[in-house]
């Protein structure tokens, strides 16, 4: 199962992307947002993918993408964005 829940709150963009897959252990979930860090075998994986998120996402938009997970009961990835104050056209 896979749940995406959004809202909006103090100025900000809150959108969780929850599964009721394995888990994450804790220290994977310590490293998973590392430049090649990777769980796959050598050779099979880049490790960049979370790590290329993270940079756009905290970085360049200025907001926090954060796992909180448990071993067997899911995960869930939180990506938090400030919103932008509209441009306005004279």
């Amino acid at each position: 199962r896979i749940a995406i829940r959004t809202c909006v709150s103090k100025g900000k963009v809150r959108l969780d992307i929850e599964d009721n897959g394995q888990g994450i252990s804790e220290m994977i979930q310590k490293r998973v947002f590392e430049p090649f860090f990777t769980t796959k075998p050598t050779g099979t994986g880049t490790g960049l993918g979370l790590s290329i998120c993270y940079y756009i996402i905290v970085d360049v938009h200025k907001g926090t993408l954060r796992v909180t997970s448990k071993p067997g009961e899911g995960t869930i990835f939180t990506v938090e964005l400030p919103i932008a104050k509209p441009i306005l056209n004279h």
